[in-house]
C-alpha cells in the first residue's frame, strides 16, 4: 500500500512513530556514548585467587585468575561502563615491593591523561591494598577517579565477595561524583578513602575500615556520599609520581613488652633511611630502647613514632617522648604501614624533620 493511500490520521499517526522512533534511537545512541569508559589495572591478589573447594574461603590460591576472564565473567558491566583490562602484575600483594608501586603508579599516571579513560580501577590483594592505595592518594595528580579494589574470598568460594565489589569499583570508577576524592578503595558496598582504610581482619568480608568512617556507599549500582578527605591528596599533593624513580628504605619496627633493640640496629646496618617505630598506645617507646633511637638518629636516621593500635592511633608529639628533644617525627594518625608509604615518598623530597613533620600533619 502507499503511503498517500493512508487516511490523514493514519499518515500523521505513521509520521510521529517514525520520529519517535528516531527521538529513541538516538537518545539510546547518546546513552551508549555516554558511558564511561574505565581500565582495570589488574595486579592479582585473592580477587583473581581460586581454591580447590567452594568450601575454601580462606585456603586457596592467590592470582590465578587473568583480568580478561574477570572481565568476561561479569557480562552485567555492560551496562555501566565500556571496560578494557591490563594485566600489570600477577601477583600476591604480601610481594608488592617499592619497583612495583612505582610501575603501578606511573601506569596510571599515563592512564589519567587520556581523554578516552575516565577512571581506572586496580585489582589488588587485600593485604598490601590499603598501602598502594595510599601511595597513588599522594603521588598521582589528576581528579579522576582511582579505585582500589580487592576481595575477602575467592571466586571459587560459596558466597564470593569479588565479583560485587568489582562491579562497585567500576561504578564508582566511572562516576562524575567520584571526581577529586582521591584514590578510594571500594568493598563490602563501602567507599573508604586510600588515606584511611586498613584490614582490620583477616578472614571476614567487611574487613576494611576507616577509623574515621568511610566515605560513601555503594547500593544497587548507585554511589552515595557521606563526607570527604581534609588532607591533601592527588591534585593538592606536592608529590608526582613523574619525578620520582627510587624511593629510599624505610622499614617497620614492632615494638612490644620486653622488646630489644635488634631490628633497629639490623634496620640501620642494611641501609633504611628511616625506621617506623611501631609502638604501643601512644607510640610509646620503651625506656632501654631510647638510647639505641638517640644513637641511630645522630647518626642520620630519622626515627618516626607510630601506634600499632588496630582500631586507629593518634601519635601526639611531644608526649610519651620529648620529640623536639630528640628530633623525632611522629605518623599522627597514620598506623605503621601507611606511615612508612608517607615517609618513603616525602624523603625523596626533603630530609628536613621540620619539613618532614609538616608532612605527615598535611596528608
Amino acid at each position: 500500500m502507499r503511503f498517500r493511500q493512508f487516511s490523514g490520521f493514519a499518515r500523521a499517526l505513521f509520521l510521529s512513530m517514525v520520529l519517535l522512533g528516531g527521538v529513541l534511537g538516538a537518545q539510546f545512541s547518546h546513552a551508549e556514548a555516554a558511558k564511561p569508559n574505565v581500565v582495570i589495572l589488574a595486579t592479582g591478589g585473592t580477587i583473581a585467587g581460586a581454591g580447590a573447594d567452594a568450601m575454601n574461603s580462606a585456603t586457596y590460591q592467590a592470582a590465578k585468575v587473568p583480568v580478561d576472564k574477570l572481565i568476561a565473567g561479569l557480562p552485567q558491566l555492560e551496562k555501566i561502563a565500556t571496560v578494557r583490562g591490563e594485566q600489570v602484575f600477577q601477583i600476591a600483594s604480601e610481594s608488592f615491593r617499592n619497583d612495583n608501586l612505582l610501575a603501578l603508579g606511573k601506569r596510571v599516571a599515563a592512564l589519567v591523561k587520556q581523554n578516552d579513560v575516565d577512571g581506572i580501577v586496580i585489582t589488588h590483594g587485600t593485604d598490601t591494598a590499603e598501602e598502594t592505595a595510599y601511595f597513588l592518594n599522594l603521588v598521582v595528580k589528576t581528579e579522576k577517579p582511582i579505585v582500589v579494589v580487592a576481595s575477602m574470598r575467592p571466586g571459587t568460594a560459596i558466597s564470593a565477595d569479588g565479583a560485587l565489589n568489582l562491579l562497585n569499583a567500576i561504578t564508582v570508577a566511572g562516576s562524575k561524583d567520584a571526581r577529586g576524592k582521591g584514590a578510594l578503595v571500594v568493598m563490602n558496598d563501602t567507599i573508604n578513602s586510600g588515606r584511611d582504610v586498613s584490614k582490620m581482619i583477616n578472614i571476614r568480608p567487611d574487613a576494611f575500615q576507616s577509623p574515621w568512617g568511610p566515605l560513601g556507599l555503594v547500593v544497587e549500582g548507585k554511589s552515595y556520599w557521606f563526607r570527604k578527605l581534609d588532607k591533601r591528596h592527588t591534585t593538592t599533593s606536592e608529590f608526582d609520581i613523574e619525578k620520582i624513580d627510587a624511593l629510599p628504605l624505610v622499614e617497620i619496627a614492632y615494638a612490644a613488652g620486653n622488646v630489644n633493640d635488634t631490628a633497629y640496629r639490623a634496620f640501620a646496618k642494611t641501609g633504611a633511611k628511616a625506621i617506623i617505630h611501631a609502638g604501643p598506645g601512644n607510640g610509646s617507646v620503651a625506656g632501654t630502647l631510647v638510647p639505641t633511637l638517640q644513637e641511630l638518629r645522630g647518626k642520620g636516621l630519622h626515627i618516626i613514632r607510630s601506634s600499632h593500635v588496630n582500631a586507629g592511633g593518634f601519635v601526639l608529639r611531644n608526649a610519651e617522648q620529648p620529640d623536639d628533644k630528640y628530633d623525632w617525627l611522629v605518623a599522627h594518625d597514620l598506623n605503621p604501614q601507611k606511615a612508612r608509604i608517607l615517609a618513603t615518598v616525602a624523603l625523596t623530597a626533603t630530609n628536613d624533620t621540620k619539613e618532614l613533620q609538616r608532612i605527615f600533619m598535611e596528608y
